[in-house]
């Protein structure tokens, strides 16, 4: 194998990672090839790292390196209070409000009839089990504001009912620091719904 082919390798292989066009990965690889070896190797071991002790949290499903993860065994969070979200990087972007103190339930995605993911492909049963067999209050539905999120927010809602507990959806509609001549249709709709009293 000549070098081009390796260089070539590679820039295959940085193609895979999600929003990398062919020109992005040739810039990257290039990238690579001028540093140092020792960080390379130091991108490397954090790569090796991430696939070696990175799991799912036995009780929530979300990314951890310990288990049960934080958020589940912090004296701190509440654990009446579960958010329910699709994607571990949700559980990120929840935290970074600094509102919330409860704790989550990671589904691993939405359903997609389309796509061929049912309800047995999300961790909705673990969900269940959960709000059965504990003192949780309320859940909190935060999937996301389109239409498999939407979904899966009435088809849990529905699930739940049973359960006697609160369930709530989060607020949507027009986005701080936006014009409202932006907004489209369904952000309005939301927005003129989830309105409160000032």
């Amino acid at each position: 194998m000549t070098e081009l082919d390796s260089l070539a390798k590679l820039v295959v292989q940085l193609q895979r990672l999600p929003g990398i066009g062919a020109k992005s990965a040739q810039r990257l690889a290039f990238h690579f090839l001028k540093n140092p070896r020792n960080q390379m190797e130091e991108l490397c071991e954090a790569l090796h790292e991430v696939k070696d002790r990175i799991t799912y949290c036995s009780v929530c499903s979300n990314i951890t390196d310990v288990d049960p993860c934080y958020y589940c065994t912090h004296p701190s969070r509440d654990q009446c209070l579960i958010c329910v979200v699709e994607e571990p990087n949700n559980v990120t972007a929840v935290e970074k409000s600094g509102q919330f103190k409860g704790v989550y339930h990671v589904l691993l995605g939405a359903l997609s009839p389309l796509q061929g993911i049912g309800p047995d492909d999300l961790k909705i049963k673990e969900l269940l089990a959960r709000v059965s067999d504990s003192n949780v209050n309320e859940v909190i539905l935060a999937t996301n504001p389109n239409v498999e999120g939407e979904a899966t927010a009435i088809y849990l809602a529905k699930l739940l009912k049973p359960l006697d507990v609160r369930i709530t959806r989060i607020a949507m509609g027009v986005p701080v620091g936006s014009d409202l001549e932006y907004a489209d249709e369904v952000t309005m709709h939301k927005a003129i719904e989830g309105r409160h009293e000032v």
